[in-house]
């Protein structure tokens, strides 16, 4: 053979190659297949995503490349070849030698992923002395060069702090640093910014690019975010129930799907396919909510009696039955002024009048009561219901806290605002685990209208949802404030899904309301430097902006 036959062949061997892999898992029942003959590819340098909902494969499939399936999890059958070795069937003592070195796995959640009784000095440290036997001066003068590639200010600080002691953005640079740290061929990034606000979602995305870039490192994005695969990646994989139903370079993917699912799919990604603010016809009638000049501080611990301004100067009216948008990064003040508006806490200044009444000056046995007319539905469905609790009873317990009904008539409620929220009689009697998440937030939004409330607060509502599911429950939400004449307080870092849902919007930033008016001025022309770049992080909307109107096939059906 010759050197450049060699050459030629060691260019074309990928770097990493599954062919028809299969998983199951070992259930009560017995052996159930989640992955079906999956094949592809990744190049050196390349960034491949695996896309699609939730339960369709992909972070299995990503597991296994890595040897780290659950317990009751086995490959069936299938190659998983780095760098031509078929490494399948290893054994996770000889696995050791690959992860970190050869491939480095970047998880979702930085908050449950460091050990929270290590400094992150000795836990960027442990990945280098494990695969390198290196001085300890060495040792720390590599971790300290690792936190400031990943942009940490302060590094011998952060190297001395505990993971409580970060941020969110700061905890996933953490997790970038160590997964680095040696430089591996492939990164795995699992859900990298799925809890992240939109302007750090966006610098960790660069720096895990400028990182590609550098080291020719190739990316493996394992998202349920469409429109960071469809920014970042340089070809898709859409999963459906463990088989990919099609694969390709990513603008030719979103440019003309080829399965009916892939055009669904898209299509409900607000910022892919373009959607329109609903326009505010200004009405006659009082705003249901008023919020006038609030002002929230809390004393911050050993402080020696300073305080910490969380809300300084607030102010905005919301029509009634219109959405209005809160965003802003998190430490903006949006879930402070919620929980004002809510009567969890009391502002130090200012007003809050709903329908007409001042929040604010009642007290005891009225503000219980008046807490009927405004409710609140959480972030996480997973969460926020009694997991001991029948469905019907999630649904009937604000009931039988404040109307004193009969059994009958608490019976029809429940069952008419089941029928409301789209959602069959016969699960009444399930627990919330026999629900998908998006069944689960339609129970959540069932339980915040049982009492026939004015005014729903929704808090990051349809942001732990896949893409689908969140557009069901952003179709039911608009739906009910139709029928109902709702208005909704919209809490939320996604500006896409704003833009499509949301009347007006008000941008807080460390605590000041730096900007605010109807959605489609604010995106048209934001006011503030702060918003501009809010906007310019939305993922997608340079892909969507940049195509001709008529090759956007799945905006067009």
């Amino acid at each position: 053979m010759s050197i450049q036959t060699a050459l030629q062949r060691a260019a074309a061997t990928p770097l990493l190659e599954l062919d028809k892999v299969s998983i199951a898992y070992q259930e009560a029942t017995g052996s159930r297949r989640v992955v079906h003959d999956v094949s592809f590819s990744i190049q050196p340098g390349e960034v491949v995503a695996l896309v699609g909902e939730s339960g369709s494969g992909k972070t299995t499939t990503a597991q296994a490349i890595i040897g780290l399936l659950t317990e009751n999890g086995r490959l069936e059958q299938g190659a998983i070849r780095l760098n031509g070795t078929d490494i399948a069937h290893w054994s996770s003592r000889r696995l050791d030698a690959v992860r970190g070195a050869q491939i480095s796995l970047i998880p979702q959640d930085p908050s449950s992923s460091l050990n929270p009784v290590k400094t992150i000095g000795e836990q960027v440290a442990e990945i280098v002395n494990i695969h390198r036997r290196l001085p300890r001066k060495q040792v720390q003068r590599r971790v300290l060069e690792l936190l400031t590639r990943v942009g940490l200010t302060h590094p011998e600080l952060r190297a001395r702090q505990y993971p409580h002691e970060l941020s969110g953005g700061m905890k996933q640079r953490v997790l970038i640093a160590i997964a680095i740290a040696l430089q591996p061929a492939l990164i795995i990034a699992d859900e990298p910014t799925s809890a992240l606000d939109v302007t750090v979602q966006k610098r960790i995305l660069d720096l895990i690019d400028e990182l590609r870039q550098e080291f020719g490192t190739a990316v493996l994005l394992v998202t349920h975010d469409l429109a960071v695969a469809a920014e970042r990646a340089d070809r898709l994989l859409v999963f459906r129930h463990g088989r990919v139903q099609e694969q390709g370079v990513t603008a030719e993917v979103l440019r003309a799907p080829a399965s009916d699912y892939t055009r669904r799919l898209f299509a409900d990604v607000p910022s892919l396919a373009g959607a329109a603010a609903p326009r505010l016809n200004l009405g006659t009638q009082a705003p249901a909510i008023q919020v006038n000049g609030l002002v929230k501080d809390f004393r911050l611990a050993g402080s020696g009696g300073k305080s910490y301004r969380a809300l300084d100067q607030v102010s905005f009216s919301v029509q009634s039955g219109t959405t209005h948008a809160l965003v802003g990064e998190s430490g903006s003040g949006k879930t402070t002024l919620a929980r004002c508006l809510l009567g969890f806490q009391r502002p130090d200044a200012g007003q809050i009048i709903i329908d007409g009444t001042d929040f604010t000056r009642l007290k005891g046995e009225a503000l219980r009561q008046f807490r009927r007319r405004i409710q609140l539905v959480y972030q996480n469905p997973f969460g926020s219901l009694d997991p001991s609790q029948t469905l019907y009873q999630v649904i009937e317990e604000p009931l039988l806290n404040f109307e004193p009904l009969g059994k009958a008539e608490r019976y029809r409620r429940v069952r008419e605002l089941f029928e409301r929220v789209a959602l069959p009689d016969d699960l009444l009697g399930r627990k919330p685990r026999e629900l998908s998440g998006g069944q689960r937030q339609r129970v959540a939004i069932a339980r915040a209208l049982v009492l026939q409330p004015r005014v729903l607060v929704l808090d990051e509502a349809t942001s732990a949802l896949d893409v689908t599911v969140q557009a069901q429950i952003l179709r039911l939400l608009q739906d009910l404030q139709q029928a109902l004449g709702l208005t909704y307080l919209f809490i939320s870092h996604d500006l896409a899904t704003v833009r499509q849902i949301s009347h007006s919007v008000s941008v807080l930033h460390r605590g000041q309301q730096v900007d605010g008016g109807t959605t489609r001025d604010l995106f048209a022309m934001p006011g503030s430097d702060y918003t501009r770049q809010l906007i310019e992080a939305i993922p997608g909307r340079h892909w969507h902006a940049a195509q001709p109107k008529s090759e956007d096939a799945f905006h067009e059906q």
